[in-house]
């Protein structure tokens, strides 16, 4: 009996030894702040990591009206620091977008031309957004509920060779381009074709301020005179820079290019109507609409969220040189005008939207959109 109360010590005793032991290493864990709610935190902070991580995996189709040179870089730069994959369809169409309304395939569109913008808004086929910085940019320059923001603006002009014509032998004025005096000009002036995007905002903007019916006659002028009408902007500076062509009516960041080439490039440029009483240079700008019922949503905000930063902003911009809209950044080149000190015509942007369809049948209407020369 003795013997067996002895065992019963011992085993009374060794229990209590790894109770002890087992209390004094969870204290332990517990001032290190690796017990099992410790633990538990842990694994609740990694797994809200990797679900943040895991909404920039995937793909994001992108629609661009815009030049691939434009507007690849600033996709590849979005891709490398997101992981999200880009899938880009460069010079599309705005209205491919009203054609696959039924079959949505695009996540964002880019356009040059507001109007655009505006007018597939309108169609509702984009889709309202609320993108971090949003407010860097004026309302003026967003959709209403920011289904579309702009974020690089542009004005009309005339770019001239300075060994055929000197500042004051280029129009001063739309207005001017209804006298037949500009198509004796040595080797005349060029155009783009009506269906090109800066003609078309062009066009939508006389249309604001003159009305259908003396905007007509202009397009009927312009037509009749023009000595050149190209396929793009691109090929007017090119034009002039060479001599083939004295002026070209343009957006004034194809000035800009012409000036960084090695050769043919002793160019100017007039911004119009810039006088008290005129109405001011037309101006567009281009910007990134978010599309409804796009088949990468999530991708789609991040990328509106993205963009709209200050460092993306300007990467926007690019090698197109054209001007942030963004008051807070300077242009990335020399020799710019900021686009705060033009006159620029008395019209909100989004107006464009209103006129976009009708503009496109005023153009077809008058041949222009299908005569190159």
């Amino acid at each position: 009996m003795k013997k067996y109360s002895k065992y019963l010590l011992l085993l009374v005793l060794a229990a209590f030894l790894i109770i002890a032991a087992a209390c004094g290493q969870e204290e332990e864990q517990d001032a290190s702040g690796d017990n099992d709610a410790g633990g538990d935190a842990e694994t609740e902070d990694t797994d809200e990591t990797e679900e943040a991580a895991s909404e920039l995996d995937g793909e994001l189709v992108v629609y661009s009206a815009r030049n691939e040179q434009f507007v690849q870089a600033l996709l590849d730069k979005f891709s490398e620091e997101t992981g999200i994959e880009v899938s880009a369809l460069h010079e599309a169409e705005p209205l491919q977008l009203q054609e696959e309304a039924g079959n949505v395939q695009a996540d964002v569109f880019i356009s040059n031309d507001l109007g655009a913008l505006e007018y597939l808004n309108q169609e509702g086929l984009l889709e309202a957004s609320n993108p971090e910085n949003v407010e860097s940019i004026d309302s003026q320059y967003r959709a209403e509920n920011n289904e579309w923001v702009a974020i690089s603006a542009r004005a009309r002009g005339f770019i001239y060779n300075k060994d055929m014509v000197s500042e004051d032998e280029v129009p001063s004025s739309m207005e001017d381009l209804f006298d037949a005096e500009w198509a004796d000009v040595e080797n005349g002036y060029a155009i783009t074709r009506g269906g090109n995007g800066g003609m078309i905002g062009n066009v939508s903007a006389l249309r604001y301020e003159w009305g259908d019916e003396r905007t007509a006659e202009w397009i009927e002028s312009i037509q009749e005179n023009a000595a050149g009408i190209f396929e793009g902007h691109g090929d007017i500076r090119r034009a002039v820079g060479a001599g083939e062509h004295a002026f070209g009516l343009v957006n004034n960041y194809y000035y800009h290019q012409q000036l960084e080439e090695p050769t043919d490039n002793n160019v100017g440029f007039v911004y119009p109507d810039q006088e008290e009483g005129e109405m001011g240079a037309i101006a567009n700008a281009a910007g990134v609409g978010m599309v409804a019922g796009g088949p990468n949503e999530e991708n789609a905000r991040a990328f509106m969220d993205w963009v709209l930063e200050e460092e993306n902003q300007l990467a926007f911009v690019g090698e197109s040189l054209e001007l942030p809209i963004n008051p807070e950044l300077d242009p990335p080149y020399e020799e710019a005008v900021r686009f705060d000190e033009l006159k620029i015509q008395d019209m909100p942007l989004r107006e464009l939207g209103n006129y976009f369809e009708d503009t496109r049948m005023l153009i077809e209407d008058s041949g222009l959109d299908l005569d190159l020369r």
